[in-house]
C-alpha cells in the first residue's frame, strides 16, 4: 500500500506554521474579551479572554526582566488549573519554552526531568511545594513560584512589554515551544521538541475535524503535562474560542458534576473513562445531555464500548490516535461517523505508510504492520538525543510509530498490538527498563524483567518476573519500588522465576513472559 494521502478526501489543506501558539491561543481574545477562557470545575475561578490576553503579557514581561526568553525552559508541575495557561502561554510568549511535569511523579523523578530539560524555573502549587523545592535543590533550578503565590509577581508588576516571540517567517519552524516527556518507542523518558509550527499545526488539523466552536464549553481532565491535554484541549480549545473547564484530577463523580454543572459539550478522555460512562450506574444521578462529543485517546478502545457509551450519553463517541513525537495528534475518527474500533483516518497533511516490521516494505489494505507517519507536526527530535532520534525518525521524514496497524479500503486505522515495549496504565506510559533497572537495586534482587498483564479497567498494568539472589517477599519488592515511583509506575505483581529469557546479544526476550501474561489466568 502506497503512502496515503497528505489531505484525504472531504477535508480542507491546512495552513502551516505562521504563529505562535500563544497568539493562535490569543487570536480571538480581543473580541471575545469578557467570555470565560478558562474556568475552575470545582471552584468556579474564571479567566476571562481579555485577562487571559493582559496576564499572558503580564508574564512575559516579568520573565523577560528576569532575563528570560529564546534557549530558557520554565517547567510547570501542577494539577490542571486556569493559571496553568498564563505560565504556559507567558513562557512562549517571551521565547521560552515548556515543559510540563506530571504532579504524582516523586522527587527522585521531577529532578531528572528537570535536570534533563535545563529548567532554569519552576512553577508548582502548595500542595506539591516540599516535593518540587527538592526536585529544583537537585537539579539546580534557579527559582521555585508557587500558584496562588509567588507566581503572582509575574501577573502583577510594572514592567514593559516583552519583546515578542521569534519572526514567524523565519524561526517558528525551529523555535521549540513545549518540551513534554515521553518514553517514545522504548527506553526511559526522553524530551520531545514540539516547535511552535509543529504545535500550531496540529491544533489546526486537530480543529478541521474535531469541530470545536465558540459554543463549546471543553472539560479538561487530561492533565496538561501531556499532548492530550496540552494541545488538544487547553491550545486547541482556547484557539476555537471555547471555555476550557480544568479539573484537578479524574475523579468519576466530580467529572460527571463538571459535565452537569457547567454544561460541558465536549471532552477527550481515555478508555478506562469511557468504560466508566458505557457502564457505571452512578452515571444515571446525572444529566449529561450538554455533552455532543466524547473523544477517546492514548490507547486503544474496543468497539463494543465506544457503541454502547455513545448510545447510553446519547452523542458523538469517536477514538483517536496519537503520540507525543507527533504533538498530538496523527489520525481521528470524525465525531459524527466513526468507524467503531477504528481510531479514524489521517488528519489534513498527514501520510501514513504501514510497512512490515522486518524489512520496511509498504503493506496492502488489511496486512498488519507497523505505522509509520510523516507531516508537519513532527517532532524536531529528542533533546540530546541524535541516536534516539534517528531511530525514531528516519532521514526521508518517517516517524516510525512502534504501532502494529492496520488500515481498511476507505483509510481508516486500526490499531492491532503494540510493538513497542512500553505499558500503557490508563493513559500513562510506563518504560519496563525504568522498573528493572529500580528492582535491581534492591539487594535481593539478581535480575528483573518487567512485562504487561492486560486488565480491563487500566488497559494494562506492569508485572515484575524477578530471579532472586536472597529470599525476599513479594510484598517486600512491590512495597520497594512503590516508595520510589509515581503511583502510575506501581508493579501490580510480582513473580519469582529462575532466569530471564535473553537473546543471544542479552536482550531480554519480554514477549515471552507478555505472552503468558496474556494467557487465561
Amino acid at each position: 500500500m502506497p503512502a496515503i494521502p497528505a489531505v484525504p478526501a472531504g477535508l480542507p489543506e491546512v495552513e502551516v506554521g505562521g504563529a505562535a501558539v500563544h497568539q493562535l491561543v490569543l487570536r480571538h481574545a480581543a473580541r471575545l474579551g469578557g467570555k470565560p477562557a478558562l474556568l475552575d470545575a470545582a471552584t468556579g475561578d474564571v479567566i476571562t479572554y481579555a485577562a487571559l490576553a493582559r496576564g499572558v503579557g503580564r508574564v512575559a514581561a516579568a520573565l523577560a526582566a528576569r532575563g528570560f526568553g529564546p534557549g530558557d525552559v520554565l517547567a510547570v508541575h501542577s494539577t490542571n488549573r486556569p493559571d496553568y495557561a498564563l505560565a504556559v502561554y507567558g513562557a512562549m510568549a517571551a521565547g521560552g519554552t515548556v515543559t510540563g511535569a506530571d504532579p504524582s511523579l516523586t522527587a527522585a523523578e521531577l529532578a531528572a526531568q528537570l535536570a534533563d530539560a535545563g529548567a532554569r524555573l519552576l512553577v508548582t502549587e502548595a500542595p506539591l511545594l516540599e516535593r518540587a523545592a527538592e526536585a529544583a535543590r537537585r537539579a539546580g533550578v534557579e527559582e521555585v513560584l508557587v500558584f496562588g503565590g509567588t507566581f503572582g509577581a509575574l501577573v502583577e508588576h510594572d514592567h514593559p512589554p516583552a519583546t515578542a516571540v521569534a519572526d514567524p517567517d523565519a524561526d517558528l519552524d525551529r523555535a521549540v515551544a513545549a518540551l513534554p516527556y515521553s518514553s517514545g518507542t522504548s527506553g526511559l523518558p526522553k524530551g520531545v521538541e514540539l516547535t511552535h509550527a509543529a504545535v500550531v499545526t496540529n491544533v489546526r488539523q486537530a480543529l478541521a475535524v474535531l469541530d470545536f466552536t465558540e459554543d463549546d464549553v471543553v472539560l479538561a481532565v487530561a492533565p496538561f503535562c501531556h499532548v492530550i491535554g496540552l494541545t488538544l484541549l487547553m491550545t486547541g480549545g482556547l484557539a476555537a474560542g471555547a471555555t476550557v473547564v480544568t479539573l484537578p484530577r479524574f475523579d468519576l463523580e466530580a467529572f460527571l458534576r463538571a459535565i452537569q454543572d457547567r454544561r460541558v459539550t465536549l471532552t477527550i478522555v481515555v478508555p478506562p473513562v469511557v468504560r466508566a460512562l458505557a457502564g457505571h450506574p452512578l452515571v444515571d444521578r446525572f444529566n449529561l445531555s450538554s455533552l455532543r462529543n466524547v473523544g477517546v485517546g492514548a490507547a486503544p478502545l474496543d468497539a463494543a464500548t465506544e457503541q454502547r457509551c455513545a448510545q447510553r450519553l446519547g452523542c458523538g463517541v469517536s477514538q483517536g490516535l496519537g503520540m507525543t513525537e507527533t504533538a498530538a495528534l496523527i489520525a481521528v475518527g470524525d465525531p459524527r461517523a466513526p468507524r467503531r474500533g477504528s481510531v479514524g483516518r489521517p488528519l489534513p497533511g498527514t501520510e501514513i505508510r504501514v510497512v512490515d516490521p522486518g524489512n520496511g516494505a509498504d503493506l496492502g489494505a488489511g496486512r498488519a504492520g507497523e505505522l509509520w507517519v510523516r507531516g508537519p507536526q513532527l517532532m524536531r527530535g529528542y533533546r540530546g538525543r541524535p541516536q534516539e532520534t534517528a531511530a525514531t525518525l528516519d532521514a526521508d521524514g518517517w516517524l516510525h510509530t512502534g504501532d502494529l496497524c492496520h488500515v481498511d479500503d476507505d483509510g481508516n486505522v486500526y490499531v492491532v498490538d503494540r510493538l513497542k515495549e512500553l505499558i500503557k496504565y490508563r493513559g500513562h506510559q510506563v518504560p519496563p527498563v525504568e522498573l528493572e533497572q529500580l528492582l535491581c537495586t534492591h539487594p535481593a534482587v539478581a535480575d528483573a524483567v518487567v512485562v504487561p498483564r492486560p486488565d480491563p479497567d487500566a488497559g494494562q498494568v506492569p508485572v515484575a518476573h524477578v530471579v532472586l539472589r536472597s529470599p525476599v517477599s513479594a510484598e517486600e519488592l512491590l512495597r520497594y519500588v512503590a516508595e520510589r515511583v509515581a503511583p502510575f509506575k506501581r508493579l501490580a505483581a510480582v513473580a519469582f522465576i529462575p532466569a530471564v529469557p535473553r537473546s543471544p546479544t542479552g536482550k531480554p526476550l519480554r514477549r515471552l513472559l507478555a505472552a503468558a501474561e496474556r494467557a487465561p489466568r
